[in-house]
């Protein structure tokens, strides 16, 4: 059995849900209260794809982030990231692209994937599937419906990450 160890990021605007998301995948749980992340928050989560481990070091940023030097050493040396938008708020969704493209020039030909979030908000939900799909393909991402409340699409998104890093860094 093989193991890898992989930095990833979540990326995307204020209030989100980059923060539930994590504690969803990492601890399994939702907390209604928001906590505003300042800086970058640090987690860590293995996960077992065929027959290797991925420890992955999960880089929760603040969000809105300035795209200056501070932020690109964040960015420096990810194996890929998960760029988080809210359905419920549209302006969420181009927004996604900045942050892509900020990423990308600190951690080049890394995988992406869009969790759009807060998919439990259906009557409030104003991102067509068709939307967020348009940005995904021009983003060359992947992207999930995810509920960090429900749990709905979280693991699932973290998992095709992982499988996108271990194919791009080969068979251990």
């Amino acid at each position: 059995m093989g193991r890898l160890t992989a930095k990833i990021c979540l990326l995307g605007e204020f209030s989100v849900g980059k923060t539930s998301l994590v504690r969803r995948f990492v601890e399994g749980i939702f907390d209604e209260r928001y906590l505003s992340t300042l800086g970058v928050k640090i987690s860590r989560h293995t996960l077992r794809i065929d027959q290797t481990d991925i420890d992955l070091i999960i880089w929760d940023t603040a969000g809105g982030e300035k795209l200056d030097q501070i932020v690109q050493n964040y960015y420096r040396g990810a194996a890929g990231a998960l760029l988080v938008c809210d359905v419920t708020r549209p302006e969420t969704l181009p927004a996604l692209h900045e942050y892509a493209t900020a990423f990308h020039k600190a951690s080049p030909d890394t995988p992406l994937v869009i969790a759009a979030n807060k998919i439990d908000l259906s009557n409030q939900r104003r991102l067509s599937d068709e939307e967020i799909a348009s940005v995904a393909a021009t983003l060359n991402a992947t992207w999930y419906t995810t509920s960090a409340r429900t749990g709905e699409g979280v693991h699932e998104a973290f998992q095709h990450l992982g499988q996108r890093i271990r194919q791009q860094r080969g068979r251990v």
